[in-house]
């Protein structure tokens, strides 16, 4: 991509902290952190501020190698994506994904739960154009999603956006999310291959057990996931991760944390990125976090980072 648009990438890629054979080899696991640096660091020198869009429309499921080839021979879309976002930390630490269903509409959003990430917008971006061509590969050619939804400010060119998606582009939402109906979870997939899926799932399974994310990792993601659905208690969480409510206190403990804190800490982060990114005012966030009133969101945020939410978006705004 940095070829494409005119930069030499060696020089960028090494300032992010990078080695460039981690590029091109397949089974390489960039920390988050360096992404998001590799990713501004590539806009900054090239003049691209849809950097991020760019680059997840370049993703293909052949690049999700034996995750994508499950896809292929799997009997329906749903079961398809349903096979990516039960996987999806063995490409990605650091953000999320969930697929909803309602009302005959279907949301398949990406979130960040990594903290400290400072181009979640570009992430986001990135998840919503590579999902889509992920999409088109395993629907046709002229999918199209009913609309999209970004969690950043209107960019000064909206167009680029419109024309990848072939959709409304709503701006300013609290996620990523690929909104579409839910009829086409059912569509089939040309290539379904029942024997040659049952190998390939044998062979990931395999991958996945040497694969497992850290428990911080795990708390992280579905805390993130959990808060944003409105019900994240210690006990639902503990039941995800398939423990008794006391027992995660006492792994907490020993981290010398509790759940409140934990809790507490993804629910900045969400604010964080909202804040930074996009023009949402303090109410909506306070609502999308489950704060009963405004006022009781401003000050946990000031608590959390020693500011008031407007001084800090004036302070990082992006």
């Amino acid at each position: 991509m940095l070829r494409h648009l005119g930069a030499d990438p060696d020089p960028v890629i090494r300032a992010a902290g990078l080695d460039l054979a981690m590029l091109t080899d397949p089974n390489a696991i960039i920390p988050l952190g360096a992404f998001c640096e590799l990713i501004i660091r590539s806009g900054a020198c090239t003049g691209c501020p849809h950097f991020g869009l760019l680059l997840g429309q370049r993703v293909s499921l052949p690049s999700l190698g034996l995750i994508g080839s499950i896809m292929l021979r799997s009997e329906t879309v749903g079961d398809a994506l349903r096979s990516l976002i039960r996987h999806v930390e063995m490409h990605c630490i650091g953000a999320t994904t969930a697929l909803t269903a309602k009302e005959g509409t279907v949301i398949w959003n990406c979130v960040v739960y990594e903290p400290g990430i400072d181009c979640a917008d570009q992430i986001a971006d990135a998840a919503a154009a590579a999902g889509t061509n992920v999409l088109r590969a395993l629907c046709g050619a002229d999918w199209c999603p009913t609309e999209v939804l970004l969690p950043r400010s209107v960019p000064a060119d909206e167009v680029i956006y419109r024309q990848l998606f072939g959709a409304p582009v709503r701006f300013n939402r609290e996620v990523a999310a690929l909104v579409f109906p839910t009829s086409q979870l059912d569509l089939p997939i040309p290539g379904a291959d029942p024997l040659l899926l049952q190998t390939l799932q044998e062979r990931l399974a395999e991958q996945s057990r040497r694969a497992t994310p850290d428990f911080a990792s795990r708390l992280r993601h579905l805390v993130r996931t959990e808060l944003m659905q409105g019900h994240c208690s210690a006990e639902r969480i503990a039941g995800l991760l398939c423990m008794h409510r006391r027992t995660l206190a006492r792994r907490l403990n020993a981290e010398g944390t509790t759940f409140s804190v934990v809790a507490d800490q993804g629910r900045f982060e969400i604010a964080r990125q909202l804040i930074d990114h996009t023009d949402i005012p303090f109410s909506q966030i306070a609502a999308a976090l489950g704060f009963s009133e405004a006022s009781a969101f401003t000050r946990a945020f000031r608590r959390w980072s020693g500011d008031s939410p407007s001084a800090w978006r004036a302070g990082h705004r992006r």
